[in-house]
């Protein structure tokens, strides 16, 4: 029992290990996708008058990419830490019972099993609308929650033979879990698809202009925190009078078991957006772009989806590693009216809007950079705007990638050391506080700012494909893009930065609890002021190299007489529209003689 207790001690720094890499993806991610989406977006659809995707716009590229960097790959290993984060919680929570610590692995393995069925489910028929293309995937999620729930009883049945009573409070527990995932993921989609009166509602505000887009949208963010928070409490306070904090663990277990699908559903929105993309930039027929748009409609509300899950398990994930944390440190009942344990939870429930504002504040910044480079391109590059040069991508590629990097330094700094800080400084007690508090706090904001920006984001769409409000170009257009514009950091790198920021806080607490055992407030003081002195010369030294020099993005965007920055309908028309018109100019010129063109 005492090696499986130290070997359920060790998996405490793979899941450290999970989260710092998370925090890469989706942190460093989420600015990259944004800030070159903003700067394309900014410059080439509002400024410049050109089609989105558009070839001629050099920040086109580093936005597909982007969607790769940030919606797959910072999806996958949020959703990834979780999974771990919720199986070692489970584990500590064991106490060495060989049993306990057996069945969150098998579950898992069960959940891949299931999701391969799942997957072999999804299909649909040519035509289909918005509303058959969302019941095809929610097949396939259901599908394989039904075969989890099948395999769950085989395996506790297997396990906990002369141990019925036990094993099956626990099942419940896993039923729970599974059945809140997929409720949350509904309540996710009537906030955020097109279909219902939310999103609709934003467009409606669009006719009295983008004020009144933003207003609407987040209002629409704030009221979509209601259920998904009723769902998560429901399901903490009827897992821990099963069996519980270890049940509480085993509901995260169970909400992400059928993570192989759940995950496909939301790599699906950024697989259509890039094929949109490529469809445009191929100069394709329209309706090969009309088909990508209804699927990347479709995909806004399947990412939405992933994010309201992926935010739900967080905060079971979370909520497990602080009740593993407890035990590993020895603190058995925590006052929430004790002065210290308050501090704590003020504290905590800050830094989710620290960290939001922190990357916000640097979307908006590496979306400065892109936007001067692609003006600048605009502006000296020859022919861009008529399509008869090629623009330089790759320099907005190197911009998103270096303002990525550089812009999560300051987020990742407090994340990691904020934890370790308040526990050495205060003490183990003030830390339980603050992990209750960025839990708390950390959810509702995140919540809100992921549908938040999903609705405004498919406000945009309910006009582009279904021509509400008059359709493209309109002033109510103009609006609803305004609001996506705002709504594009909310959903793809604030709002899903926090999933991380409250696992990470979590799994650190727990990494270092032994280290904490048995202390009381303020006795390792002395300690806690390392890590504090290397967060203020951290901020400083991010202040000096990367945030002391402030950006002039009132460059021109005009040259060579050209005094407009929009562009007009010749320029904004294809390089081939071009060249047949040319061509038509041509003949009439030579008025029937003959003409001949050097190649």
């Amino acid at each position: 029992t005492k090696k499986l207790i130290y070997a359920s001690e060790t998996l405490a720094g793979f899941g450290f290990g999970a989260s710092s890499i998370a925090l890469f993806a989706r942190v460093a991610g989420g600015i990259y996708t944004k800030a070159a989406d903003v700067g394309a977006d900014l410059v080439g659809k509002v400024e410049m008058d050109i089609p989105e995707d558009d070839p001629r716009n050099p920040a086109v590229i580093a936005d597909n990419v982007g969607d790769n960097v940030g919606d797959v790959a910072g999806m996958g290993a949020d959703l990834f830490e979780s999974f771990v984060g919720s199986i070692i919680a489970a584990v500590a929570l064991a106490n060495g019972d060989i049993t306990l610590i057996m069945l969150p692995f098998w579950v898992a393995g069960a959940g891949i099993v299931a999701a391969m069925i799942g997957y072999f489910v999804v299909g649909t028929k040519e035509g289909a609308s918005q509303k058959d293309l969302l019941n095809a995937l929610l097949k396939g999620t259901m599908v394989a929650s039904i075969f989890v729930v099948g395999f769950s009883a085989l395996i506790i049945a297997f396990l906990f033979d002369g141990r019925e009573s036990e094993g099956w409070k626990i099942f419940g527990c896993i039923i729970i879990g599974l059945v809140a995932g997929v409720l949350i993921g509904q309540v996710t989609e009537y906030f955020t698809s097109y279909h219902y009166w939310p999103t609709k509602s934003i467009t409606e505000a669009g006719i009295t202009g983008p004020a009144t887009v933003i207003i609407q949208g987040l209002g629409v963010g704030m009221i979509s925190t209601v259920f998904p928070v009723l769902i998560i409490v429901a399901t903490i306070l009827g897992c821990d009078a099963l069996s519980e904090s270890y049940g509480i663990a085993m509901a995260a277990v169970g909400m992400l078991s059928t993570l192989g699908v759940t995950l496909a559903t939301d790599a699906y929105g950024p697989v259509a957006d890039n094929a949109g993309g490529i469809a445009e930039m191929a100069e394709l027929e329209e309706r090969v772009r009309d088909t990508t748009d209804a699927l990347d409609a479709l995909g806004n509300t399947t990412a939405a989806t992933g994010k309201g899950f992926a935010i739900g398990s967080a905060v079971l994930t979370a909520l497990s590693l602080l009740a593993a944390f407890k035990e590993k440190a020895g603190i058995k009942d925590v006052d929430i009216g004790d002065p210290v344990v308050l501090s704590g939870a003020l504290i905590g429930a800050m830094l989710p809007f620290l960290f939001a504002a922190l990357t916000m504040l640097s979307v908006q910044k590496a979306a400065g950079a892109i936007i001067i480079e692609v003006r600048r391109q605009f502006a000296e590059i020859p022919g861009l705007r008529e399509g008869t040069a090629e623009a330089d991508s790759d320099k907005c590629v190197a911009i998103s990638t270096q303002s990525s990097v550089e812009e999560m330094i300051l987020p990742g700094l407090y994340a990691v050391l904020s934890p370790i800080t308040v526990g050495f400084l205060i003490g183990p007690i003030c830390l339980v506080g603050m992990l209750a508090g960025a839990i708390a706090s950390g959810m509702m904001l995140a919540i809100m700012m992921a549908n938040a920006g999903g609705a405004w984001d498919n406000s945009k769409k309910y006009i582009e494909i279904e021509g509400a409000a008059g359709g493209k170009g309109t002033e109510t257009h103009k609006a609803c893009v305004v609001g996506d514009t705002v709504g594009d950091p909310f959903k793809d790198t604030s709002g899903p930065a926090l999933n991380i920021l409250i696992k990470l806080m979590s799994i650190i607490s727990l990494t270092v609890a032994p280290l904490m055992y048995g202390f009381d407030t303020w006795e390792t003081a002395k300690w806690g002021l390392i890590p504090l002195a290397v967060m203020i010369l951290g901020t400083v030294c991010v202040w000096y190299f990367f945030w002391r020099e402030t950006q002039d993005i009132t460059a021109d965007v005009s040259s060579n007489n050209n005094n407009n920055s929009k562009a007009s309908p010749e320029e904004t028309a294809k390089p081939e529209d071009t060249a047949k018109k040319e061509e038509e100019e041509v003949d009439q010129k030579a008025g029937g003689e003959d003409v001949e063109v050097a190649a």
